[in-house]
């Protein structure tokens, strides 16, 4: 019998804004194998990873929840993660972030008192947020739970960071949207597809979708959309390889239209074929399509 494959030592440090879902985050990691600790301050990140043998294989894959309660600071963490990359640990820094209103609304909702006890409410999102200015632009995944319920944020999870993904190529996450809605606030590469035909102004496609074949016939009918998404991919194709190249992990393409329904979707869907024929690991987000339609 062969011995059972081993597994790279890999630290994901899960750190962000409170209430943006770093709980839920570390109850998927947990599902996915990974031996979680929660609410460490960084200076001790170092020391405990040494005691439960990350390196030796006890636990070969490890979640770190790291936040204000700790006392987090990015000079602190920029330290530790150098201590895990000179042990030999793949290690990943993973924002949760929401936007103010929303992170105000699931404290109000759960009446629970926020960690940073700076006034009101208001103020004390604020201040944590001035605290993350430099870890959030420090870290290798940024997920905006704004718009993720539990079960979409545990699949974005799953994508990142499942153990099945041996090759660790970057994954791609595209997200069709309306521009009328508001743009992502987490958008590495913006297209903007408000420039093609609009199907809304079909009345037999209106009631339909991107997803629908009628309406991808009509996205698809000008010499214009064929060209823009012939460029898109050909542009996308030589940016994939050259960040993977500068170590980045997570990559988030949006495209947006007026509603978010109808051009961008088409081309979401389109584009997310495209690249996994290329072996793109991809996966799509209609924003406002709703839940049904916020496919993987």
């Amino acid at each position: 019998m062969s011995a059972a494959p081993s597994i790279e030592p890999e630290v994901i440090v899960i750190t962000g804004m409170s209430g943006a879902g770093r709980s839920q985050a570390a109850a998927v990691l947990e599902d996915l194998g990974f031996f979680v600790v929660d609410n460490l301050p960084p200076t001790l990140i170092t020391e405990v990873v040494d005691r439960v043998g990350l390196v030796e294989g006890r636990y070969p894959r490890m979640g770190l929840v790291v936040d204000t309660r700790g006392g987090v600071t990015a000079e602190d963490l920029d330290e530790a993660i150098k201590g895990l990359l000179s042990r030999g640990a793949r290690t990943t820094v993973l924002f949760l972030d929401a936007d103010d209103g929303t992170l105000a609304r699931r404290f109000e909702e759960t009446r629970r008192s926020h960690p940073i006890p700076a006034g009101s409410l208001a103020e004390s999102i604020a201040s944590e947020r001035t605290a993350f200015v430099e870890i959030r632009g420090m870290s290798d995944i940024i997920v905006d739970t704004t718009d993720l319920n539990v079960h979409q944020l545990r699949r974005r999870l799953e994508m990142a960071f499942s153990v099945e993904r041996t090759d660790r190529s970057m994954h791609i996450a595209l997200i069709s949207f309306g521009f009328k809605h508001g743009v992502p606030r987490i958008v590495d590469v913006l297209f903007d597809a408000r420039f093609l035909p609009n199907p809304h102004w079909v009345e037999d496609l209106r009631p339909l979708t991107g997803l629908d074949p009628e309406v991808d016939r009509y996205v698809f009918s000008t010499d214009d959309a064929n060209e823009f998404f012939d460029r898109m991919v050909e542009l996308l194709l030589f940016l994939v390889p050259r960040y993977e190249a500068e170590g980045k992990k997570y990559l988030t393409i949006g495209i947006g239209c007026t509603g978010g329904r109808h051009r961008s979707v088409a081309i979401a869907a389109r584009l997310a074929q495209a690249l996994k024929r290329d072996g793109v690991d991809v996966s799509v987000l209609h924003r406002d399509l709703g839940d049904a339609a916020g496919g993987v």
